[in-house]
């Protein structure tokens, strides 16, 4: 298979649709979102009332984002903080973003998330989750501070490098 993405991943609040989307429109790909991809086919089992959020079946959504990567006229970049779930054979690089957890936690009260996901989202950050899970699942990998402003220059060259080490 020749199509790949580039997937960005992290803990929710940490920038990655920001950096998602700038990657997107400066490579020329096209931007997917897998929670609009969630919600548009019915991918979740339900709806988590503790964590606020919908429960997402990853197998589904990795057999749907893989059908789009596969018919995509364009090459494309993933937003979610499960993209890295998907099969390493898909992706040709992984962004990882990561951020200050007093940053982190600002953001997400300003989201209107309660405490207890607050607490839960800043222990994925502090034990770097999608960083780990990311690398158990062998993606070619580069993490993206974001609490600075982003060198997307250096970023995109980075990429470039990346892809032809595949």
């Amino acid at each position: 298979m020749d199509k790949k993405a580039i997937i960005v991943t992290g803990t929710p609040g940490t920038g990655k649709t920001t950096v998602a989307k700038a990657l997107a429109k400066k490579l020329g790909y096209s931007y997917i979102d897998a929670n609009k991809v969630v919600s548009q086919n019915k991918l979740s089992e339900g709806y988590d009332r503790k964590r606020k959020c919908k429960v997402v079946d990853i197998k589904k959504l990795n057999r749907f984002l893989g059908n789009i990567i596969k018919n995509s006229k364009t090459e494309v970049v993933i937003d979610s903080h499960l993209s890295h779930y998907l099969p390493s054979e898909l992706v040709k690089v992984c962004v990882v973003t990561k951020c200050d957890l007093k940053r982190l936690s600002m953001i997400l009260k300003k989201r209107g998330y309660p405490e207890h996901k607050i607490k839960e989202n800043l222990e994925c950050e502090i034990f770097d989750v999608c960083l780990n899970e990311a690398r158990e699942a062998g993606h070619n990998i580069l993490v993206v501070e974001t609490d600075k402003k982003v060198d997307y220059v250096s970023l995109m060259k980075k990429i470039k490098i990346k892809k032809t080490k595949r």
